[in-house]
């Protein structure tokens, strides 16, 4: 009777060991990323470690970071090259350099998303980056035109303006950030379209903070807040930052629902709040300027 078994087991053993395979062979590779940072007024080094270990947490997706220095002035040796974004499927821009103005630097970083597809994510000062060139070929890519913020910092209530989004399907109806930074929106370039906005105080009215944009052949999300710590590694704003990387990267449903394949490894405390954890590293010190 056990030797009549015996095939059978073998059998057995045999499929799930091949379903299993089959199984690891058909999970898609994790997305890869790019983080560009540094520059004015932030705190680089602990936010990139929020978004690299934040994100990959929510998302599969690894990631690249270049920070190669603090001061305002300062041209990304990646961004001389025409085929910077080539081996990536998104990049986070969350870089202050507002001092640049040369229109064909601009134009190359511009081209790099617009002309491949590769998406964006614009964080924060990302959108005040290049505010004193002329060209507006930086403004079209992010979706909005700004160059200033309220004078003073607060906890800003943030209105879902678009819960139906798939990016947006998740987030609360509105949100008091820990802290905040609002910026002024001067313009909507005419493919951008709100997702949430926070009522300013000293313009009397409301001023998108998230949305979306296409350019070209690249999806971009763009969100002016991000400029505290602590608002960047509240759920809130990892949460909908991540959805973002993959309706960018058309990894995302229309449920909101990322495709299969794509799902984080689960949230957890961030290194640097353990004592066994990795610090933050800070570019060049002789490059810090403000």
């Amino acid at each position: 009777m056990y030797r009549s078994l015996l095939p059978v087991l073998l059998l057995t053993l045999l499929a799930v060991s091949g379903n299993s395979r089959l199984a690891q062979a058909a999970k898609p590779e994790p997305l890869r990323g790019l983080i560009v940072t540094g520059g004015c007024c932030h705190d680089y080094p602990r936010q990139t470690l929020i978004l690299k270990e934040g994100l990959s947490q929510r998302i599969a997706i690894t990631w690249d970071v270049v920070h190669e220095s603090d001061a305002g002035d300062t041209r990304i040796s990646i961004f001389e090259k025409p085929d910077w974004t080539k081996g990536y499927d998104v990049v986070l821009h969350n870089e202050c350099y507002a001092n640049i103005t040369d229109p064909k630097f601009i134009g190359n970083i511009v081209n790099a998303h617009k002309d491949t597809g590769v998406g964006a994510i614009v964080i924060h000062c990302a959108t005040h980056t290049f505010r004193a060139a002329e060209t507006d070929e930086w403004r079209k890519l992010l979706g909005v035109t700004t160059r200033r913020h309220e004078r003073t910092k607060r906890s800003l209530e943030v209105v879902n303006q678009a819960p139906q989004h798939p990016i947006m399907q998740n987030f609360p109806k509105s949100w008091n950030t820990p802290n905040g930074e609002l910026y002024v929106i001067e313009n909507m370039w005419p493919h951008a379209a709100p997702l949430a906005a926070a009522s300013s105080t000293e313009t009397k009215k409301d001023e998108i903070c998230m949305w979306t944009n296409e350019y070209g052949k690249a999806r971009i999300f763009g969100t002016t807040l991000g400029h505290h710590n602590e608002t960047m590694m509240a759920d809130e704003w990892l949460d909908t930052v991540a959805q973002a990387v993959l309706w960018t990267t058309r990894r995302l449903d229309e449920n909101g629902e990322p495709t299969p394949g794509y799902e984080g490894t689960g949230k957890a405390p961030f290194s640097f709040q353990r004592n066994d954890g990795p610090q933050p590293t800070p570019a060049d010190p002789k490059s810090k300027k403000k």
